[in-house]
C-alpha cells in the first residue's frame, strides 16, 4: 500500500491536532498503509525561523516527503489560519514537494468561525506546492476531541463517522496508484 507523512502543525506538546493525527493514523494503519508521523514542533526552532534550507532537519523532511505518497497535514487554526509553525515548515520546502502527493488537510480550533481555513488559507498553498490531489479536508472543534488518561482520543459522536470517511476517501485515492509526473522546473 501507500506511504504517508502524518504532519502536525502544532507548536503544543499536549496538542489536540498531534492526537487526532495519531489517531487517524491508526486508522490508516488498519487500512495497509505504513504511516510515518512527525511533530512539525520537533524540528529546530533555528533551523526553521533562520529559514536554513540546507539544515539537516529540514533537508531529511524534504527527502522525507518525497519518498511519500501521502500526505496528512493538520493544523490548529489561530487568527484564522493555520499555523505559523507549518507556514515555517512548508515555506522551506521544495517550490513542488507535493507534486504527484495525495493530501488530506485537517484543523482543529475553539471555533466554528475557523470552519473555512482549510479552503481559504491551506488549500491553496498545498495547491500552490504541486499537490495531486488535495481531498475533502475536515475541520473539528476542540471540544469534539477528548483526550483520556492514556492519551488515546475519543470523538464525539457528530464527528466521529464523517472524520472517517474522509480518512477512507484519502486511504481509496492513495490506493488506486494514480500519480501525476513532477513538473519540469
Amino acid at each position: 500500500m501507500a506511504v504517508v507523512l502524518s504532519l502536525s502543525g502544532s507548536p503544543s506538546p499536549t496538542s489536540r491536532t498531534a492526537r487526532l493525527l495519531r489517531h487517524l493514523d491508526a486508522r490508516l494503519t488498519l487500512q495497509g498503509h505504513e504511516v510515518i508521523p512527525l511533530d512539525a514542533r520537533s524540528l529546530p526552532a533555528d533551523a526553521l525561523l533562520g529559514a536554513d534550507l540546507r539544515h539537516p532537519a529540514i533537508v531529511e523532511v524534504a527527502e522525507l516527503l518525497a519518498r511519500v505518497d501521502g500526505l496528512v497535514v493538520g493544523t490548529p487554526v489561530y487568527k484564522a489560519a493555520y499555523s505559523g509553525l507549518l507556514k515555517s515548515l512548508l515555506d522551506l520546502l521544495p517550490q513542488y514537494a507535493l507534486s504527484g502527493k495525495t493530501v488530506l488537510p485537517l484543523a482543529t480550533g475553539g471555533s466554528t468561525a475557523h470552519v473555512l481555513a482549510i479552503d481559504y488559507a491551506l488549500r491553496p498553498v498545498l495547491s500552490s506546492m504541486g499537490a495531486q490531489h488535495i481531498t475533502p479536508g475536515w475541520f473539528v472543534l476542540d471540544r469534539d476531541i477528548q483526550v483520556q488518561p492514556d492519551g488515546s482520543v475519543v470523538l464525539a459522536d457528530a464527528v466521529a463517522e464523517p472524520l472517517e470517511q474522509i480518512v477512507d476517501l484519502f486511504s481509496l485515492e492513495l490506493s488506486s496508484g494514480q500519480r501525476v509526473l513532477k513538473p519540469v522546473a
